[in-house]
Order: structure tokens, then sequence, then C-alpha cells
């Protein structure tokens, strides 16, 4: 069982979803329950699915938590091109966040892979 408010990526997939959270409320009205919504329960669901796993009594277990939360990133990935394409996002903001994001998916990677 691993402590999950002491991994970096735990820490930082955290401070990831409240990134979303801010920019996200510049985003029109009309996408509250779109892709703001959409957005918001992706980024959560990153340290939340990290935070499970490390609940988990085995490496196996925390493996496949840690599996679902690289997913999650993807998926927030495809976001935030496709709100950088509607004009919600400006270019700077998507290429800050997605390299952000990029970087939280190789550690999280990397830390799954020594779990075998």
């Amino acid at each position: 069982m691993h402590r999950f408010k002491e991994l970096e990526i735990w820490k930082l997939s955290k401070t990831f979803c409240s990134d979303i959270y801010q920019v996200s409320n510049n985003f029109p009205e009309t996408e509250k329950f779109g892709i703001t919504n959409q957005l918001r329960r992706a980024s959560v669901s990153v340290p939340s699915n990290i935070a499970e796993g490390c609940s988990r009594s085995s490496n196996k277990e925390l493996s496949h938590f840690l599996e679902i939360a690289i997913g999650s990133m993807y998926e927030l990935e495809t976001q935030l091109l496709i709100s950088n394409d509607l004009g919600f996002l400006t270019n700077q903001q998507t290429q800050e966040l997605v390299q952000k994001l990029n970087g939280i998916i190789k550690m999280t990677s990397k830390f799954k892979s020594t779990l075998k």
C-alpha cells in the first residue's frame, strides 16, 4: 500500500485539476454541461484514481488504477485540443496545459512500470 499524498504524480495531478477548473471558468455558459463538465470530470478522475489505487492491497490493482488515470489524461488532452479548436483556450494556454499533462503522463507511466 502506498501513501498517495506523498506521491509526486498525485500532487501534480491535483494541481493540474485546479488549473483545469480555473481555465474552464472562462468557457461560455452554454458549455456548462458540455466540454466544461467533461474537462472537470476527467481532471478530477486522475488524482482520484491514483488515490484509490494506492488504497488497494496489491501492485497489480494499483497498476490497474494508474492505467485508468492515464486513460483520463489522454481524454483530457483530447478535450483541451477541442477546447482550443472551439476558441475557448488560446494556443498558449493549450500548449502549456498539454505540456504539463504530458509530464504527468510520463511520470505515471514510469511509476507504473516499477510496480511489476
